[in-house]
C-alpha cells in the first residue's frame, strides 16, 4: 500500500510542509563540513602543525566515515525513527563543528571532523528514506529539492568560506565555526519531526495505528541477494568516485595547463553549480520514466565528451569542459532518486539506501588517491584523465541495470 500521512491526524495538515523545510535544511548541512575545510587547508595545517601526509589522506576520509557510520543508520532508524536519527545527526554535525575550531591538535580536529561526517553519514543514508515516507506521491520533485539544496550547500561551503573568514577577523577557526550555525538551525524541525507517530514503523512495517504497509519479512532476507541493490551501489560507488576526484584534483589540472589559481577556483565551481538545477529537474524527470538507463547512458556521454576534451586541450575549452563534467556529475541526485524507486516500502528504502551509499562510498576511497598516485608517476594528466574517463564505463553499464523497471524485494 502507499505510505503517506494519516488524514485523520490533525497535524497533517502542517507536517509534511514542516519535513520539507526540515529537508532542505538537512540537505545544506550534508556537505558544507568538507567542502569548507578545502579552501582553508593551508592555514589549518599551519595551525595545528598538521603533516602533509595527513592532509592528503583528508580527501579520502569523508568517504571512509560516510560509509563506516552510514552502515549504523538502518539499525539507529528501526530503534529510534528516522526523523530522530536525523535529528541526532544534525546535532552531531552542529557539535563536530563547534569543536573543530577548539582543537589544539591533529587528533582533536580529527575526531571532531569524524564527528560531524558521522551526522552526515547517517543523515545522508536517510534522506531518500524521509522522502518516500512523508512524500510517496512525490518522490522525484521533493528528491529535487532537496538535491538541489545539497548543490547550494556544497557550492556555498566552497566559494563563500574564505570571504566570510576575513569578515570576521581573518581566523580558520572562526571561519570553520561559523557553519555550525547553520546546522543549529536544522535542529529544530527535526526535533519536532522526531516526535511524529503517524507514520509505518520501519521495523515491523505496520503503522502505528495498526495497518499494514509491508509484509513482515521482507526486511529479513539478506540484501545482498539482490542484482539490483548490487548494481546501485557500483553506479552510487563510481559517480561518488567521480566527484571527489573532481573536487580534489580538477583545479590543479587547470593551474598545470597554464590557467591561474583564481581561474581555476572559478572553473571548479561552474562544476558545481551547474549540478544545481540539474538536481533539481532530473529527479522529476526520472520519476516520470519506467526507467531511468536513458538518463544514466546521457550523462555518461557528457562526461566522457569533457573529459576528451579535457585530455585533448584543457586550456583551450576549460570552460566546456567543466560545463560537461558538472553535468556528468549530476548522476549524483539521479543515484538517490533511483534509490527511492526501487524498493516498495519505507524499510526496503532504508536497506538499499544504506548499502548502496556505504557500499558506494566505500568503493570510492581509492579513487583520488590513484589519481594522485598516477599524476606523481607519470609527471602529467594523461593517465589520470584517461583513468577517470574509463570509470565512467562500468558507472554507465551499473547505471542502466540499476535503472531498470523492478524493486528488491522481488529478488530477495
Amino acid at each position: 500500500m502507499p505510505e503517506a500521512p494519516d488524514p485523520r491526524g490533525a497535524g497533517a495538515r502542517w507536517l509534511r510542509p514542516l519535513v520539507l523545510a526540515g529537508l532542505v535544511l538537512a540537505a545544506l548541512n550534508l556537505r558544507p563540513a568538507v567542502t569548507s575545510l578545502g579552501p582553508l587547508l593551508k592555514e589549518v595545517r599551519t595551525g595545528l602543525g598538521m603533516s602533509g601526509a595527513v592532509a592528503g589522506l583528508l580527501t579520502s576520509v569523508p568517504a571512509l566515515c560516510f560509509a563506516v557510520f552510514g552502515f549504523a543508520a538502518p539499525r539507529l532508524a528501526r530503534r529510534w525513527g528516522p526523523g530522530a536519527v536525523v535529528c541526532a545527526g544534525m546535532a552531531a554535525i552542529a557539535a563536530g563543528l563547534i569543536l573543530r575550531p577548539f582543537a589544539g591538535g591533529t587528533a582533536v580536529f580529527l575526531a571532531a571532523s569524524a564527528l560531524a561526517l558521522a551526522g552526515i553519514a547517517v543523515s545522508n543514508i536517510l534522506m531518500p528514506v524521509i522522502v518516500k515516507r512523508y512524500f510517496p506521491d512525490r518522490v522525484g520533485s521533493t528528491t529535487g529539492v532537496y538535491s538541489m539544496a545539497m548543490a547550494l550547500g556544497t557550492a556555498a561551503a566552497a566559494a563563500a568560506t574564505v570571504p566570510m573568514t576575513h569578515a570576521l577577523g581573518g581566523s580558520w577557526r572562526v571561519g570553520l565555526g561559523a557553519w555550525a550555525v547553520l546546522a543549529a538551525l536544522a535542529v529544530v524541525p527535526w526535533a519536532v519531526v522526531a516526535r511524529d507517530r503517524t507514520h509505518p514503523d520501519a521495523r515491523t512495517g505496520r503503522t502505528h495505528h495498526g495497518a499494514p504497509n509491508a509484509a513482515p519479512d521482507e526486511s529479513r532476507a539478506p540484501i545482498t541477494r539482490s542484482a539490483t541493490a548490487w548494481a546501485m551501489a557500483v553506479f552510487f560507488g563510481l559517480q561518488a568516485t567521480g566527484a571527489y576526484i573532481t573536487m580534489g584534483w580538477m583545479p590543479q589540472i587547470f593551474r598545470d595547463a597554464g590557467m591561474s589559481a583564481s581561474t581555476s577556483g572559478v572553473l571548479l565551481a561552474v562544476v558545481m553549480l551547474v549540478s544545481v538545477p540539474l538536481s533539481f529537474v532530473l529527479p522529476r524527470v526520472a520519476s516520470r520514466l519506467r526507467s531511468q538507463s536513458p538518463l544514466v547512458v546521457l550523462l555518461g556521454v557528457f562526461g566522457l565528451t569533457g573529459y576528451a576534451g579535457l585530455y585533448l586541450a584543457p586550456a583551450g575549452g576549460a570552460w566546456a569542459w567543466a560545463l560537461l563534467i558538472g553535468v556528468a556529475n549530476s548522476a549524483f541526485p539521479l543515484a538517490l532518486t533511483m534509490i527511492g524507486m526501487r524498493a516498495r516500502s519505507s524499510a526496503g528504502v532504508i536497506r538499499l539506501s544504506a548499502f548502496a551509499q556505504s557500499t558506494g562510498y566505500l568503493i570510492a576511497i581509492p579513487g583520488p588517491l590513484l589519481v594522485g598516485v598516477l599524476y606523481q608517476h607519470s609527471g602529467g594528466w594523461g593517465q589520470p584523465i584517461a583513468l577517470m574517463a574509463a570509470l565512467l564505463v562500468p558507472q554507465v553499464f551499473a547505471g542502466i541495470l540499476a535503472g531498470r523497471d523492478r524493486v528488491i524485494e522481488d529478488e530477495v
